[in-house]
């Protein structure tokens, strides 16, 4: 009768060594992952660069074209003796007359006092009157005249001229889509205003 063979180990360091070597051990996947060669990461950072100077340019190209638009609307209504900011007032009222002050500096963003200014030059105008609210005689709401239902013809006409001549080298469909793209940007501009982001980072 043949005496047992002693194990001497081997077949358990041969099925360790071939466990380590697996395909979808943690040894093989880091084995796998090689670090980036230099000129790999020198082409990143040269992406990066440039995407960065294109993104600041893009940001100054759209506070010029807003500064730019707010010069020449103001020229192009200037024989009407209304500015822009004065026109936005009497749009909204034309929408929704006998607002609340209060409810227009919310719709328009803008300063409750900024927007007294306007509706005080407006009013000198003759253009809007001013009434206390029924319910609550320190609230006013603003109301328009009758000259100024006339008027708002007026520049809502010139306003179509103005546009056609600011977008009259975009087609329909690049004027939609500039407009979604603004959107997004107006959006995610309001989004990080709200946001604490900003702080955090500096």
């Amino acid at each position: 009768m043949a005496s047992p063979r002693k194990s001497t180990g081997s077949s358990v360091v041969r099925k360790k060594t071939s466990a380590a070597g697996a395909p979808g051990s943690k040894k093989s996947a880091a084995a796998v992952a090689k670090p980036k060669r230099l000129p790999d990461l020198i082409a990143e950072n040269k992406s990066m660069a440039t995407q960065s100077r294109d993104d600041i340019r893009l940001s100054f190209l759209i506070h010029d074209v807003s500064r730019m638009r707010r010069a020449a609307y103001d020229q192009f209504m200037k024989p009407l003796g209304i500015t822009r900011a004065q026109w936005w007032v009497l749009a909204h009222l034309s929408r929704d007359d006998g607002m609340m002050q209060t409810q227009l500096a919310d719709v328009l963003e803008v300063g409750k006092a900024s927007l007294g200014d306007v509706i005080g030059s407006l009013e000198a105008g003759g253009w809007v009157e001013r009434k206390s609210d029924p319910t609550d005689k320190r609230a006013k709401r603003v109301f328009l005249t009758q000259p100024a239902q006339s008027l708002i013809k007026r520049m809502t006409a010139m306003e179509v001229r103005f546009n056609n001549r600011v977008f009259g080298q975009l087609s329909a469909a690049e004027r939609g889509k500039l407009f979604e793209m603004m959107q997004v940007i107006k959006r995610s501009i309001s989004q990080l205003a709200n946001s604490k982001e900003l702080v955090d980072e500096t």
